[in-house]
């Protein structure tokens, strides 16, 4: 390679956010985290992606820990490490649009706990859904950036993804995100686009993309090679599959070049020695599932993530469907047209997903519809790029008016009703956002956190860190 300027490219480590999401189902725990921080708190990180996306969920339902407690122990390990996470918009890290005071409170109090960089997107790519969240983070001093959810389809051009970058851009983003959920971005397509996106605006670009399809280290290469500033990748225990590809990897690939990272194998090999147990254990209890390690090379066929294809296969495991796998798989594509293509990607996924199943098994389109589908053709989502099924739409919502507005603009603010819901179990403010995101689960949760405090000797009680030993 002739002599060139160095332009190191940065690394987001997900380790502790989407490599587990993404092949354990969001089940490490906070004690499993906690004591390799230090070493991954020396390594030079861009940043540590550690919450948001599912593992609030998983925290509250699954693992009895709250969130909040998480984020305030990763912050005090890393001192020097930006932490990021994942934010659905308006869908904040729920399933349903959330009044614009829950949105900008919560934002408010990630940032207050410790968040430095938001990724934020909306399933539709409808930005009108994502302008509450970043003038919140602007407001907070938080770095607001917005993903782009990468798909294909006819409207799916370098011109589409540049114009929404621009739009992006003058929104208030610090940085942009191409989000490629289902690894569909292929190289040379990367190439194309993010030479495009580098010459239309002027904040950094990031690339995030999973191993489902094999050609995600790939992509990282020819992206990098096109100005993208920051890649997204998992320590090698927790790589490859449906997660990122692996941090070591691609810090070996750059090594020498202008895109040298930096970063220190050594510091690396004992942060990827730590997690190897952690992987070692998931496969034997069956939590790591060696399905998704391998390439499944459907997902550049039906466009579909790898989360979204076990969520197929268990769903018809309930059913005693599993024959009917080709079939719903064939269908996905179809009812995502009827749904004015969106890109596939929590929650859209789910509820296309979810759709063609019954598409398949009740053997009738649309004979049996989920509320979600009433609600995605009746614009409670927001805009999709394309428009609906006339047809679908009709047989699914008949006469109702669909809306055109911003969603959230028909929503009353929740905030005062819902403290007001759930105060006797208010512990700290932030208990509030957990009720409001999740009722049932966070009660479940604030019942058990009560029932573990009266079991033990308050005297020995860590207050000043609220950690109390079981």
């Amino acid at each position: 390679m002739s002599e060139q300027i160095k332009r190191p490219v940065k690394i987001t480590e997900t380790i502790l956010r989407d490599a587990h999401q993404s092949l354990i189902a969001t089940r490490m725990t906070t004690e499993q985290m906690l004591p390799i921080i230090d070493i991954m708190d020396k390594v030079g990180y861009h940043s540590v992606e550690c919450w948001g996306g599912a593992t609030f969920d998983a925290s509250l339902r699954f693992l009895k820990e709250d969130p909040w407690e998480r984020l305030r122990k990763l912050r005090a390990g890393f001192k020097n490490t930006k932490l990021q996470m994942l934010f659905r918009g308006q869908n904040i890290l729920g399933y349903r649009h959330y009044a614009d005071d829950v949105v900008e409170y919560f934002v408010q109090k990630s940032i207050a706990n410790g968040i430095d960089i938001i990724r934020i997107f909306d399933a539709l790519n409808d930005l009108r859904n994502l302008e509450c969240s970043v003038k919140a983070a602007n407001k907070e001093k938080g770095h607001a950036q917005v993903a782009i959810c990468y798909t294909l389809g006819d409207d799916y051009t370098t011109e589409y993804f540049v114009d929404l970058a621009k739009n992006i851009e003058r929104m208030g983003a610090d940085s942009i995100c191409v989000k490629d959920m289902a690894g569909l971005l292929v190289p040379y397509k990367a190439t194309e686009l993010i030479t495009a996106l580098k010459s239309a605006v002027n904040i950094p670009i990031d690339l995030h993309s999973h191993y489902t399809s094999g050609v995600a280290g790939m992509t990282y290469m020819k992206a990098v090679e096109a100005g993208c500033d920051i890649i997204d990748t998992a320590m090698s225990p927790f790589a490859m599959g449906t997660s990122q590809p692996a941090t070591e990897v691609m810090v070996e690939t750059f090594k020498g070049t202008p895109y040298d990272t930096g970063l220190d194998q050594k510091l690396l090999a004992e942060i990827a020695d730590y997690f190897r147990p952690q992987r070692d254990q998931a496969l034997e209890s069956g939590s790591l599932n060696p399905k998704v390690m391998g390439v499944n090379i459907k997902t550049l066929l039906y466009q579909v993530p790898g989360g979204m294809l076990s969520n197929l296969i268990s769903q018809l495991k309930e059913q005693k469907a599993e024959d009917k796998y080709a079939e719903v798989l064939e269908e996905v594509p179809r009812v995502r047209k009827d749904f004015g293509e969106p890109p596939l990607v929590t929650p859209s996924s789910q509820i296309v997903g979810t759709q063609a199943v019954l598409n398949v098994l009740t053997g009738e389109r649309y004979k049996m519809v989920t509320k979600e589908s009433k609600a995605i053709l009746s614009g409670e989502y927001g805009r999709t790029v394309k428009p609906f099924n006339p047809e679908v739409q009709k047989k699914v919502i008949g006469d109702k008016e669909p809306i055109t507005c911003r969603p959230a603009d028909l929503l009353k603010p929740e905030l005062t009703t819902i403290e007001k819901e759930m105060e006797q179990w208010k512990e700290q403010d932030e208990d509030i956002l957990s009720y409001a995101l999740f009722p049932q689960v966070a009660l479940d949760f604030f019942k058990y956190r009560k029932a573990q405090k009266e079991k033990i000797d308050l005297n020995l009680a860590d207050t000043v860190n609220k950690a109390y030993p079981v």
